[in-house]
């Protein structure tokens, strides 16, 4: 019988090929899809969450630990969703117009999979309209807009003045991030929140979303 604890272990070792083949056994013994992502690859990012913040982990070994994550997640989403389990929350991301960067957008995106959310990306370079479209169609407890520029992290402050000319500004927590970006700035242009890494950016959305 494959042990849980080893999946959790290989995921925070990074050994991608090791989770998918753990993960695959652990299904055909018998284990559900929902206990392996609870009791496993959750667990298994929560302790690199922390091992990041701790500065015991770097963004390297977040990341080959984030894609060690996505390889069983990419097994068991489909089970989940036939089974008919509900992710804990929804989160639309997006880095803003003009705006190019995305890497640290895409670790934010796989931590909070990993968490256990369901994630919308719109992408980068993305208009103030399309974040507002996607509120409106997605209907996310939280929104998350990314910038690595001085010039670009003012369009955050054009997305939310988009939201409030269209009325949806109230339905939707926003979170910003992103190197130039600081809490004081976030204050400034109205944000509920500053994710200062990918770490917070999940504590954040976990915070805004109730559990259950």
């Amino acid at each position: 019988m494959v042990n849980l604890v080893e999946i959790s272990e290989a995921l925070i070792n990074g050994k991608a090929p090791v989770v998918v083949d753990l993960v695959n056994k652990a299904l055909s013994e018998g284990t559900s899809p929902q206990e392996i992502l609870n009791k496993a690859l959750i667990p298994g990012m929560d302790v690199v969450g922390k091992k990041f913040k701790a500065n015991e982990f770097y963004v390297p070994e977040v990341l080959v630990a984030a894609r060690a994550m996505q390889g069983g997640l990419k097994i068991l989403k489909p089970l989940l969703a036939e089974a008919g389990v509900k992710q804990i929350g929804t989160v639309v991301v997006g880095t803003v117009k003009g705006d190019l960067h995305d890497i640290g957008k895409n670790l934010v995106i796989m931590m909070l999979e990993g968490a256990g959310f369901e994630v919308t990306d719109l992408g980068f370079d993305v208009v103030p309209e399309r974040f507002a479209a996607a509120v409106t169609e997605v209907r996310p407890q939280v929104l998350g807009m990314s910038a690595m520029l001085t010039t670009t992290m003012l369009q955050m402050s054009k997305v939310i003045q988009v939201l409030q000319a269209q009325g949806v500004r109230s339905q939707v927590k926003i979170m910003v991030g992103g190197a130039p970006v600081n809490q004081a700035f976030a204050d400034e242009i109205d944000a509920d929140g500053f994710g200062m890494d990918s770490t917070a950016a999940v504590e954040l959305a976990k915070a805004w979303v109730p559990a259950g």
